[in-house]
C-alpha cells in the first residue's frame, strides 16, 4: 500500500470508529482513492508533494469526462474532510483542499416520507419479540426527535428522561442539546425498556440504550440496516435511511406550522441556512393543498367561479 493510500485507510477506519454510515465510508473510500490513484499516475506519491495544481488538473479531467458538477463538488467536499483529518493528525499544517473552489450546483430539495408512509413504516416491526420492540423504538425515536444516527447509537439509559419526553444528545462538535419525544416514542421506549432490552442483555453490563444481539451497543451500520429493511417491508418506493427520517421530521414539523428557528434548535444546526432548505419543501406542499382545497384554484373544481 502506498503512503497516500495508507493515510486513506487510516481515515476510513477513523470514520468507522465515529459510527459513520457504511455508505459514507464506501463512497469516501472510492472517490478519494480515485484521486490518489490519479496522483500516483502523475508521479505524486507523498502528501508533501501534493499541491493545488494537481487537484485542479484532476477536477478538470473529471469535467472533461462529463462528470456532473454535483459529483465534482461532492468529491471536493470529501477531499476537504480528508484534509481536515490530516491536519488533525499533524501530517499537514494547512488543508490545501480547502483552497479549491467547488462548482456551484443547484440546491436539491430534501426527500421525505408522507405521513401515511411513516405510519406504514412504524408498523413494520414485530413487537411480539424483543428485537421488534427495539426496532419499533428506534424508528419512533428517529422520527420523533430528528436525531442523527450517530447521536442515536451514542444514547445511554441516563440520556433519556421519558417522564419529560426529552433526551440529552451529544451532537457535532461535542455540543449537547435536548431532543424531544412525542407520546408514541415514549410508549415505544417504555415497551422496549420493560421487555425488549432485558432480553438482549448479556453478562457484560452496559449503559447503552439500544443493544445488539450480543448485548453490546448497537452500531450506526446496524441501525441503517434496520431502517432500510423496514422501508422495504413497508413497500416504500424510495430507499429509507435514518437521514431520510431526519428530513421527514423537519419537513413534517414545518408543514405543521413550526417556527424555523425551533426546528433549527431541534436539529442541532449551528447555521439557520442548513435548516432553511426544509422551508423550501413546504411551499410545494402548500401549493398542493391550495389547488386541492380552494374553490377558485382550479377550473376542474365544481365550486370554481363562485
Amino acid at each position: 500500500m502506498s503512503a497516500l493510500h495508507d493515510w486513506l485507510d487510516r481515515y476510513l477506519k477513523a470514520l468507522d470508529r465515529e459510527n459513520a454510515s457504511p455508505y459514507t465510508i464506501k463512497n469516501y473510500g472510492t472517490d478519494i482513492a480515485q484521486f490518489l490513484d490519479y496522483c500516483e499516475t502523475e508521479g505524486v506519491v507523498t502528501l508533501e508533494a501534493l499541491d493545488r495544481n494537481i487537484v485542479r488538473h484532476y477536477m478538470a479531467d473529471l469535467d472533461d469526462a462529463g462528470i456532473v458538477r454535483a459529483s465534482i463538488a461532492r468529491r471536493i467536499f470529501e477531499l476537504r474532510a480528508f484534509g481536515d483529518f490530516l491536519v488533525r493528525h499533524h501530517t499537514w499544517e494547512d488543508n490545501l483542499f480547502r483552497r479549491i473552489y467547488a462548482p456551484r450546483v443547484a440546491g436539491r430539495l430534501p426527500r421525505y416520507l408522507t405521513v401515511e408512509e411513516m405510519r406504514r413504516l412504524l408498523s413494520t416491526p414485530d413487537t411480539s419479540e424483543p428485537k421488534g420492540l427495539r426496532d419499533r423504538a428506534i424508528l419512533e425515536v428517529l422520527y420523533a426527535s430528528g436525531v442523527r444516527v450517530s447521536e442515536l447509537v451514542a444514547l445511554d439509559l441516563s440520556s433519556v428522561n421519558s417522564q419529560a419526553g426529552e433526551m440529552r444528545v451529544i451532537g457535532k462538535g461535542n455540543k449537547e442539546r435536548i431532543a424531544l419525544l412525542g407520546r408514541p416514542a415514549v410508549v415505544a421506549l417504555h415497551s422496549y425498556l420493560d421487555k425488549g432490552r432485558p432480553a438482549q442483555l448479556s453478562e457484560k453490563t452496559t449503559e447503552a440504550l439500544f443493544l445488539n444481539r450480543f448485548g453490546g451497543r448497537l452500531s450506526a451500520r446496524s441501525v441503517d440496516t434496520i431502517v432500510r429493511k423496514a422501508g422495504i417491508a413497508a413497500a416504500i418506493e424510495q430507499t429509507v435511511t435514518p437521514h431520510l427520517l431526519r428530513h421527514t421530521f423537519a419537513t413534517h414539523l414545518l408543514d405543521g406550522g413550526a417556527d424555523l428557528r425551533v426546528v433549527q434548535e431541534l436539529l442541532g444546526h449551528e447555521n439557520i441556512a442548513s435548516t432553511q432548505i426544509y422551508a423550501n419543501v413546504t411551499p410545494r406542499r402548500a401549493q398542493e393543498v391550495y389547488h386541492h382545497a380552494h374553490p377558485g384554484a382550479s377550473e376542474d373544481n365544481p365550486q370554481s367561479g363562485i
